[in-house]
């Protein structure tokens, strides 16, 4: 077995090398931070999702998207938005002096913690939140069924 001499920066490379790759993903883009980004580098609208005792609620900030251009979707315990924030073309690109909101189209979907109704959900558009109320089913309660043993 060689001996190899210890040297005290050794730790730091490996700091400096997760850093790099911390930074070359893109912690912007990274939903563990809570960023308006999702992994593709598009954005992705901001949601909340809370529980009331009859319904799940979810709102999502959708500021300057047109309602016509965001599909709310189940699917078993998955709910999904998606949608399109378009770029108004009216003023020309070289007149911009600064872009910093994200246009594109996204997605974002969440499972639902609840057994809904999916029939009965609905949507409403207010001061550019989407709030989406999905009614709870009454938990199925478990059933005893008596056995009968027949005698020989």
């Amino acid at each position: 077995m060689a001996i190899v001499r210890w040297d005290p920066f050794d730790a730091f490379l490996g700091l400096q090398e997760d850093l790099n790759r911390l930074f070359r993903k893109g912690w912007l883009r990274s939903p563990e931070f809570g960023s308006i980004f999702s992994e593709t580098g598009t954005w992705a609208p901001a949601i909340d999702v809370y529980e009331t005792n009859d319904s799940v609620v979810i709102e999502a900030e959708l500021p300057g998207v047109d309602p016509k251009d965001v599909d709310v979707s189940v699917d078993e315990d998955t709910l999904t938005i998606k949608g399109e924030r378009k770029l108004e073309k009216e003023i020309k690109e070289e007149n911009y002096l600064r872009v910093e909101r994200a246009y594109g189209k996204f997605q974002r979907s969440m499972r639902l913690p609840a057994e809904v109704d999916v029939d009965k959900i609905k949507a409403s558009y207010e001061n550019g939140v989407l709030k989406i109320n999905v009614p709870k089913v009454e938990p199925r309660k478990p059933k005893t069924v008596q056995i009968e043993v027949e005698k020989k």
